[in-house]
């Protein structure tokens, strides 16, 4: 369940970040999840697409899945479990289980309580009713997705890591913000009400979790205060995996970061890179079969993110109640993707692998990894176009047009009021 919410704003503070453009050549390469999103046998997606309600055999299942694609994977990462119980209205009085997995990486030299963090957030839990329910959009793809992406960054990662300890970064007087910069997975568990959707019946996961990150402070002197002043962004996913999504600009305050993934969107696009245009060279081809005559001009190109144009004096009154909102309540800047009007077969037993649109799933998962890459400053460290089967094509760009540095500034603003319309 997702309800409005409506979400007044008060100016604070205002800061400004720098990250490097990712090149035309970088984004044409990024990684494909491929076979892995295959419904049926998909290594990361297939094993997620079974019902997952919270203290069930299932949702063990799924959360033994996620630890065990990081143990294989992604060795580097450092996993945790956060582990929480809760009655709920349908569990006549028991401790229901909620367990979240927190998975991250930051540099090797980092210190506790001195980096800050790109967070990427869904929640893994399903519908208790109506019985069976999937949820491939909610949220299983958007898992999937944040997987695919931490996995296509993360020798990209270890490069850049090296070749900044190798200039020195990490040793005594050389260090800053942009050396301390690390990136975490938060699947939550419990988003979904059991009965019907309120403050109490909803986010179990997530409430427990803020509420825990709040009360754990870090060591004096440290940078950040705890675990949720250490969040720069909070990239939410969910209900993503339908065609023709439109995801609105929410919060006024992460605007900057909504039109830097706007324009990765559209530089994806007018590369040709997103399967479910219908520019894309495989439906181009398949038109004109099927016309029979060649396509004289490219059709209108849709965009997920529709409002990267939007007069910044105008955002939404209202917003999704979603994982985000105890961390939003907190000081905890959110970036949230999630469509409106919702898809059609939101909370219906036709919310399954069958009913998700692959194409769609596929660009999801390129933008958010394209994203991530971009945010983590990876330029120079991605794969591009291999010279050989066995040899990639790996450099560092210093192109003032397409790969410089530009500052992209942001305020703090959050005041939440949880009320519903």
């Amino acid at each position: 369940m997702k309800c409005l919410l409506v979400l007044p704003f008060a100016p604070l503070l205002s800061i400004a970040t720098a990250y490097t453009i990712l090149t035309d050549e970088t984004l044409k390469n990024i990684p494909e999840p491929g076979d892995d999103f295959d419904i049926k046998s998909g290594r990361i997606l297939a094993p997620i697409l079974i019902p997952r309600v919270p203290g069930t055999s299932n949702s063990t299942k799924v959360l033994n899945h996620f630890a065990d694609f990081f143990h294989s994977t992604l060795p580097e990462w450092k996993l945790e479990f956060h582990n929480s119980t809760s009655t709920t209205p349908t569990s006549n009085g028991q401790q229901v289980p909620f367990v979240n997995l927190i998975a991250t990486r930051d540099p090797p030299w980092a210190r506790e309580g001195h980096v800050g963090r790109l967070a990427l957030v869904a929640h893994y839990d399903s519908l208790q009713t109506p019985v069976g329910f999937i949820g491939a959009i909610d949220s299983a793809a958007p898992c999937a997705m944040i997987l695919h992406a931490v996995r296509s960054i993360d020798e990209a990662l270890t490069k850049k890591w090296a070749a900044m300890e190798a200039e020195g970064v990490g040793s005594e007087g050389y260090l800053g913000i942009e050396e301390e910069k690390g990136i975490q997975v938060l699947l939550l568990d419990g988003e979904e009400a059991f009965l019907h959707w309120s403050d109490e019946d909803s986010l179990y996961g997530a409430r427990a979790l803020a509420e825990h990150w709040e009360n754990t402070v870090h060591p004096a002197m440290s940078t950040f205060h705890n675990p949720l002043s250490s969040i720069e962004l909070f990239v939410l996913l969910d209900l993503l995996g339908s065609k023709n999504p439109t995801i609105p600009s929410y919060f006024h305050t992460t605007h900057w970061a909504y039109k830097a993934m706007s324009k990765i969107e559209t530089r994806l696009r007018s590369l040709q890179q997103f399967k479910s245009s219908p520019n894309h060279p495989t439906n181009v081809a398949n038109a004109e079969a099927k016309s029979g005559k060649p396509r004289k001009k490219p059709r209108a190109e849709p965009v997920f993110l529709t409002e990267a144009q939007k007069d910044e004096t105008r955002f939404m009154s209202h917003a999704v109640s979603d994982d985000h909102l105890p961390f939003m309540a907190r000081g905890v800047e959110v970036l949230h993707m999630i469509p409106i009007p919702f898809p059609s077969v939101w909370h219906e037993l036709t919310d399954d692998g069958e009913h998700l649109d692959m194409d769609t799933v596929d660009d999801w998962a390129k933008l958010v990894t394209a994203f991530t890459a971009e945010w983590m400053d990876l330029e120079g460290f991605m794969p591009t176009a291999p010279e050989s089967e066995n040899t990639l094509n790996i450099a560092v760009h210093d192109d003032t047009e397409n790969g410089g540095h530009h500052p992209i500034k942001r305020k703090r603003e959050h005041v939440i009021s949880k009320t519903e319309l």
